[in-house]
């Protein structure tokens, strides 16, 4: 098994995978590739949780919670604490390095957990409609993994690091911008647009992205993609 598929499915699921024999900027890029298909275990089980609480008749918006639910223990939560981090991050201070510092804390203040609940709540609401029908369940699943090419967004080779350490550096600047670009199509308009919007704002204000701007973009561009499907 190749080092960037055991980095790709160790650092986005909780599925347990022995760890890569080595991590450089070649199979970093690798990884961030395979982003999509990495998860598609976990599209796999939003889809099976919206069709059992549809074949079960229960209402679709208690469904839809557990459904998010399971996506985020399918990948530890990490993206949902990289959200609660950047939203403390970008109302903690403007200077740069005391915004680092409240993220990398591991804390969540209000505007952390104000942004959990406003992203979790469209991905819900989006979800609901979606899961009453078996073509809407099989897109929200799709959408689950189209939902990681925000990544090459993130790690596009025009966005620089936050920091000299951490999960960014490994990654960033690692995919050339044309696959960034094929990235935000497949979100979507409407989601390519919110991740280069809170990229830019992240290298604004942080200098860079971070770990947690990853995780942050994941979960925005998942509630966003999901929005504007969740009429079908």
């Amino acid at each position: 098994m190749s080092d960037a598929w055991r980095l790709a499915v160790g650092t986005l699921t909780a599925l347990p995978i022995g760890a890569p024999t080595r991590v450089d900027r070649a199979v970093a890029r690798r990884a961030l590739l395979l982003a999509p298909i990495a998860v598609l275990p976990l599209g796999a089980l939003v889809t099976a949780v919206l069709l059992l609480g549809d074949l079960a008749e229960l209402p679709p918006l208690a469904v839809a919670f557990v459904a998010v639910g399971a996506l985020a223990a399918g990948s530890r939560a990490l993206h949902w604490d990289g959200l609660s981090d950047v939203a403390d991050g970008l109302t903690a201070s403007y200077d740069a390095e005391r915004s680092l510092a409240v993220m990398k804390s591991g804390t969540s203040g209000p505007a952390g957990v104000v942004a959990t609940v406003v992203v979790l709540g469209v991905q819900v609401a989006a979800l609901a409609p979606l899961g009453t029908s078996t073509r809407g369940a099989l897109v929200a699943g799709a959408l689950v993994c189209l939902s990681r090419c925000a990544l090459w967004i993130v790690c596009c080779s025009v966005v620089p690091p936050a920091r000299a350490d951490g999960l960014g550096v490994s990654f960033a600047r690692t995919v050339p911008v044309p696959v960034a670009a094929v990235g935000g199509l497949l979100l979507s308009v409407a989601g390519g647009l919110a991740v280069v919007l809170l990229v830019r704002r992240a290298v604004r204000r942080f200098g860079g992205v971070t770990g947690d701007v990853f995780g942050a973009a994941i979960e925005v561009a998942l509630a966003v993609t999901l929005l504007g499907w969740c009429w079908v």
